[in-house]
């Protein structure tokens, strides 16, 4: 059995959780391991999945509240250890500035265009993948 990578999904809209999913498809590209999603509609639940361990990327929701994705990514980045790698929906191209001062390691634009998406996806997996080598 192939292994898995798990992308952690945050969101509070639903719909937006399903388009990462649907984007993402089971595997985002031919050499990254199939996904399995976690999805948190919360901070918290965020922060609880986290600290069980197992998660290879994050995607945060810029426009999620009441905690946006770029602020819960900052935070993450200062108290995780061996953070994952986030990648980051933003609302507008011009928010790209907030993203890199998150330190977030991507970032596309909603609404989810799924080749990008999965290309960025894919690049952040392959990226975990060379790290635990």
């Amino acid at each position: 059995m192939q292994p898995t990578a798990t992308v952690l999904v945050y969101s509070d809209d639903s719909h937006t959780r399903e388009q990462v999913r649907l984007a993402a498809g089971r595997r985002p590209a031919p050499d990254v391991p199939p996904v399995s999603f976690v999805e948190c509609a919360t901070p918290a639940a965020v922060l609880s999945e986290l600290d069980k361990g197992g998660i290879d990327v994050c995607v945060f929701d810029g426009e999620s509240t009441p905690m946006g994705g770029m602020g819960l990514c900052r935070q993450i980045k200062d108290e995780i250890y061996e953070c994952p790698p986030v990648l980051l929906l933003m609302g507008r191209p011009q928010d790209a500035w907030l993203a890199t001062w998150s330190r977030a390691e991507a970032a596309v634009t909603l609404p989810v265009e799924p080749v990008e998406f999965a290309s960025a996806l894919a690049s952040l997996l392959r990226t975990r993948k060379l790290q635990s080598v």
